[in-house]
């Protein structure tokens, strides 16, 4: 059976590829070489095996050559795309600048207002008292004119009718002395009729400036008011982004108001209160509205110390990516972020503290961690260079380290950790809390 199937495998093939002679000459000799028709189909094979592998190399390494263009092209765009997103930031950042420092100085200039104003109503305080006085005493002057009048009156008709007969003379009087004393009278009538005249012509004008001092004073309170109401706005166009943050970032405010307040008492504590008061009188309400606008710059403070010490900003500057978030990865849990980035790319501290550690831990690498207020601790691993030791005090946005590639890890990049009293947080949490006030 072998023999008939080969031959017929022979005979097939000698159709197909006959046997084909190859002359080799030379000067002195002919040579040749057969080429059976297996021998042309194993080259025929092997001359198809190896070109279509020189296809499929160039296909992948065209593939390669093109996913790898598209790669640069959209790592390009991300990063122009990045740029633009960090210079619209900075541009909104610098016109909250701008507008805080307006702010403050729209602030300054109503505090001297403010402090101006009080001592007008202080003035103005004082004359109403002194006019209220003044007041008194011509009422007081009037009640004892009006009798002086109806006594010196009396007297007279008494008189008059003596020396018409209408009654009995006074025995021991004479008509020439009751005549003198007539006139006597008549003429200290006619002067307390003539003082008179001058207290209520006096009265009518303390009335009348009285009048123009409540007027004045209605005015500048209601100066007073729109100032305060444009105060109290700002205040709270300038304390809702950062207490929106803490809220954001799992914080209670009047906590943290509470902590930063008792630990910066020489320096963060609340602004002296304006203190107006009279005998008898309640505190002015503008004084109470200026005493909270006074408070609430006094929170604005406070924040601002808070905010330096938790970590709400971001660890880079430079360009990065987002390679692995928080929670579980590989059937384990990450209790950190992952930004990709070149080595050597500048690592900056979130939040002002004090570094605990700086130096190699295993699987970190090369790690700094660093404890900050209110119970916060951070983390950023997997460095190449360590720029603080143990004990540094470091502020936010202070350079602490560059990225590497320490450590276990798989490419370069920058390991970051936030804990909470221990216990691991989402960076991304506070990270976006903070980019809307930095």
């Amino acid at each position: 059976m072998r023999l008939p199937l080969r031959h017929r495998i022979h005979a097939a093939l000698e159709r197909r590829l006959p046997e084909r002679r190859l002359f080799i000459r030379s000067d002195t000799q002919t040579r040749f070489i057969r080429l059976r028709p297996i021998t042309q189909l194993i080259a025929i094979a092997g001359c198809s095996v190896l070109v279509g592998w020189s296809i499929v190399a160039t296909a992948i390494v065209l593939m390669d050559a093109i996913s790898a263009g598209n790669y640069r092209a959209q790592a390009e765009r991300d990063k122009m795309l990045y740029e633009a997103r960090l210079e619209t930031l900075s541009g909104e950042r610098d016109s909250r600048a701008v507008e805080a420092m307006a702010a403050q100085e729209r602030f300054s200039a109503a505090l001297a207002q403010v402090s101006q104003m009080q001592t007008q109503l202080l003035t103005l305080e004082d004359q109403r008292v002194e006019l209220e006085s003044g007041l008194d005493a011509v009422h007081q002057t009037l009640r004892r004119t009006v009798s002086e009048r109806d006594s010196a009156r009396a007297q007279s008709s008494n008189l008059t009718a003596q020396l018409n007969g209408t009654q009995d003379v006074v025995p021991g009087h004479t008509g020439e002395e009751l005549v003198g004393t007539l006139d006597m009278l008549s003429t200290a009538l006619a002067e307390t009729a003539a003082d008179r005249d001058g207290v209520a012509a006096d009265a009518q004008s303390a009335i009348t400036a009285a009048a123009d001092l409540e007027l004045e004073l209605r005015l500048m309170q209601e100066r007073n008011s729109e100032i305060f109401l444009q105060l109290e706005e700002a205040m709270q166009v300038s304390v809702e982004p950062l207490e929106q943050m803490f809220r954001a970032a799992g914080v209670n405010p009047d906590t943290i108001i509470a902590q930063v307040r008792r630990g910066y008492s020489g320096q963060g504590g609340p602004l002296t209160p304006l203190q107006y008061s009279t005998s008898g009188s309640a505190i002015n309400p503008d004084i109470e509205r200026a005493n909270r606008i006074l408070e609430g710059l006094d929170n604005i403070n406070l924040y601002r110390i808070a905010a330096d010490l938790l970590p709400v900003s971001q660890p880079y500057r430079n360009a990065a990516r987002l390679s692995s978030t928080f929670g579980t990865r590989w059937n384990r849990a990450h209790e950190g972020v992952d930004f990709a980035m070149p080595i050597g790319s500048p690592i900056y501290a979130t939040g002002e503290g004090v570094v605990t550690f700086a130096g190699w831990s295993s699987g970190y690498g090369r790690l700094i961690k660093i404890r900050h207020e209110f119970g916060f601790e951070t983390r950023y691993a997997h460095l190449n260079d360590i720029k603080v030791r143990v004990g540094q005090r470091v502020s936010r946005g202070e350079r602490i380290a560059d990225s590497g590639n320490s450590g276990r890890s798989t490419g370069p990049h920058l390991h970051y950790e936030v804990r909470s009293n221990g216990a691991p947080q989402n960076p991304l949490t506070y990270i976006r809390a903070g980019r809307d006030v930095f």
